[in-house]
């Protein structure tokens, strides 16, 4: 199952929608973007004659855009009757009401009726070279052998299974399997520790994980089956976990255990698809939340996958024979997005990449365009600024010119960054689209594609809103920012049938969260600046989410792990700019009275317990002792005081006067200094 060798015939046919988008190339090659060549739905849209009539389309008449698109896009058991009924203000989110469907045929059967032959996947394996390409028939038989297997073994319509595997074939079939049956998916990150694992299980409610005995990445096996064993023993809702074997290796089986490969040639390649309402759960993926529990958003079937589908096809400009390039794990919403469920539904061919941009050397991802020919690379900015500090040589060394789309995803680019990927990847020739989006919805929403040909991209800026989204800006008084040139808090006005419906087991939260900040409208949790011409650049996270490589961590999260230490009093967790990562983990900790402890030996303890309760991307990269935190007289901590110590930003702290005692800043300011002329005295040769 695991598909070690093969290849695909190229398909000759085409659907009517394809004809259409390869005929927007050729008008683009005009100089002209025929709207209804770009968008076969625009010819009904009264008015609709450019690209900005088509934008201004999709949010004045909503209604009609979406359901033009759902028509034309999806592939309906039974037609719906209702295309949205929502009501941001009380976090009602409905859309496609009456519609039946399964994923599973849209990303699948569908695309193996016209073209079986199709490459679905290319594996990028750790070992360069080492590429496993899965057709869209081979893939849809695995997933069917799959959703039999997990039906025999009692996962039903409703269920929920975790899946802890690194991005891989079966993954993707587990997912799709899961969607085929009924069952919702709950994919959880690889590299999280056994207790982050155990906690997802146990919020899920899932009696079946899925897994692989050991994961293989940049050159290191990790145990992932020993985790999931760990993780397990405080779950009791799990009674079977599926094991796949990534490596020849053997592992200690229990009980529970199921060898799932050897358990899926019993099955029968066929799998009646089940039936799923427009609004029926197809998976739940865990973010990270400022209150320290992640949060496990919701997001149903039909608006889901045409959301994902949409942005895909027009924001990197995919066209079929494309290769698709995802460089995220699928651990992640952009994976789950833009490595399976959007490139698959549009019938294309994505590449599922299990290594890290530095395996065996920093030209990994360059020779990869190469030699899979990729045509959209989409990947982290922390990764392209570590490879911009190896240099040059190890771009050129290899040939990109099949590359027509970069993009960006994570967190916002910066401008050295932006320009390095532009000019020395792409050339100069590749526009970089910089995508703003999150967990919460579903998709992307503001990036500089698709616009007009000939419209400007500005470094490092999200730039426009995506088909049907209207963001705005509001004040600290919630009022909205009507003019340019202006910062706020993003919100969007109006619902998108790709955001998240609810938080698992607690929609208050979501009301809490993203609907009472500002009634009516959905807040982001993110800063943004709207420029004079009316382009968005995002500045940053709102609330105490600290967004480090592209992964989003709860300061409260991170301090209730600290905490648990028996020497440590009390703590406080800040992010600050970090040349690689974007953003970088700092810890203040007050120790107890009776605690005689070195800085560096608590240091490395404080890591090893983060490592280990959540994952090593979460480990703070500096950990400082002091007396007291700067507390207002309420007992808040104040943060923004400790970033902008840690930041050097001594002429921003602002006004202390709140502060219960404002000389607890000066001893800190004091001891960053003590501490940071301590690590240069260590880095010196």
């Amino acid at each position: 199952m695991w598909l070690r060798c093969g290849c695909a015939s190229k398909c000759v046919a085409s659907s009517l929608s394809r004809r259409f988008f390869r005929s927007y190339f050729h008008a683009l090659g005009r100089g002209r973007c025929n709207v209804a060549a770009f968008m076969p739905e625009a010819a009904g849209f009264q008015g609709v004659s450019d690209h900005s009539a088509l934008q201004d389309f999709s949010v004045s008449n909503s209604e009609s855009f979406w359901a033009a698109a759902a028509r034309q896009r999806l592939s309906w058991i039974s037609p719906f009757h209702t295309v949205q009924d929502c009501d941001l203000s009380r976090g009602k989110i409905k859309w496609f009401e009456g519609g039946k469907l399964n994923v599973s045929v849209n990303c699948l059967d569908r695309h193996v009726h016209t073209c079986p032959e199709r490459v679905a996947l290319i594996w990028e394996r750790d070992e360069p070279g080492s590429e496993v390409k899965v057709t869209y028939r081979q893939l849809l038989e695995m997933t069917c052998r799959l959703g039999n297997l997990l039906k025999r073994h009692g996962v039903k319509k409703g269920d929920c299974v975790t899946i802890y595997m690194p991005p891989c074939p079966l993954a993707v079939a587990s997912m799709l399997a899961c969607a085929r049956i009924g069952a919702a998916h709950n994919v959880v990150f690889a590299g999280f520790s056994a207790e982050a694992l155990a906690e997802r299980i146990r919020d899920a409610q899932s009696s079946t994980v899925i897994t692989v005995n050991q994961a293989v990445r940049g050159g290191k096996v990790i145990e992932l089956k020993k985790t999931v064993d760990a993780a397990v023993h405080s779950c009791p809702t799990v009674q079977q976990v599926f094991v796949a074997m990534r490596t020849e290796h053997p592992v200690a089986m229990t009980a529970r255990d199921v060898l799932m490969e050897e358990e899926m040639l019993k099955e029968d390649v066929v799998c009646e698809p089940a039936v799923m309402d427009s609004e029926d759960i197809l998976f739940l993926l865990y973010t990270s939340g400022s209150t320290g529990k992640p949060k496990g958003l919701v997001h149903t079937q039909a608006g889901y996958l045409l959301y994902a589908a949409l942005t895909h096809r027009y924001v990197f400009s995919y066209h079929d024979g494309d290769v698709f390039g995802c460089v995220a794990d699928i651990g992640w919403i952009t994976g789950h997005s833009y490595s399976v469920y959007g490139p698959l539904a549009n019938g294309g061919t994505t590449v599922l990449f299990e290594s890290t941009p530095i395996y065996p050397d920093p030209g990994r991802y360059w020779e990869m365009v190469q030699r899979l020919k990729i045509n959209q690379f989409y990947g982290a900015p922390t990764a392209i600024r570590l490879l911009l500090k190896y240099g040059d040589h190890w771009v050129h060394k290899y040939d990109r010119s099949t590359l027509k789309t970069l993009g960006s995803v994570g967190e916002p680019i910066n401008t050295e960054a932006w320009e390095w990927y532009h000019s020395v990847v792409g050339d100069g020739r590749c526009p970089v689209v910089d995508t703003w989006w999150q967990t919460e919805t579903g998709g992307i929403c503001i990036t500089p594609r698709p616009s007009d040909p000939d419209a400007e991209i500005v470094p490092g800026m999200a730039m426009r809103p995506f088909f049907g989204i209207k963001p705005v800006l509001m004040d600290t008084e919630g009022k909205v920012l009507s003019s340019n040139h202006t910062s706020g808090a993003l919100c969007i006005s109006q619902p998108w049938p790709g955001m998240a419906r609810t938080i698992h087991n607690n929609h208050q939260r979501f009301i809490e969260t993203y609907c009472q900040p500002h009634p009516g409208y959905f807040f982001t949790g993110d800063g943004a600046y709207r420029s004079k011409e009316g382009y968005y650049q995002i500045t940053g996270r709102l609330d105490d989410v600290i967004n480090v490589s592209g992964h989003r961590i709860g300061t409260a999260e991170i301090e209730d792990v600290l905490n648990q230490c028996s020497a440590v009093a009390e703590s406080a967790v800040i992010g600050y700019s970090h040349d690689i990562k974007g953003q970088g983990v700092y810890a203040f900790v007050v120790l107890k009275t009776s605690e005689d402890i070195q800085e560096a030996d608590l240091s490395l303890q404080l890591n090893d317990m983060v490592s280990k309760k959540i994952a090593k991307y979460a480990c703070p990269d500096g950990v400082q002792l002091v007396q007291r935190l700067p507390k207002t007289r309420s007992g808040k901590i104040m943060r923004r005081v400790l970033r902008k110590v840690v930041e050097r930003d001594l002429n921003g702290l602002g006004d202390l006067s709140t502060l219960d005692d404002p000389a607890a800043v000066q001893e800190i300011i004091e001891g960053h200094r003590e501490l940071s002329s301590k690590q240069q005295q260590q880095q010196q040769p």
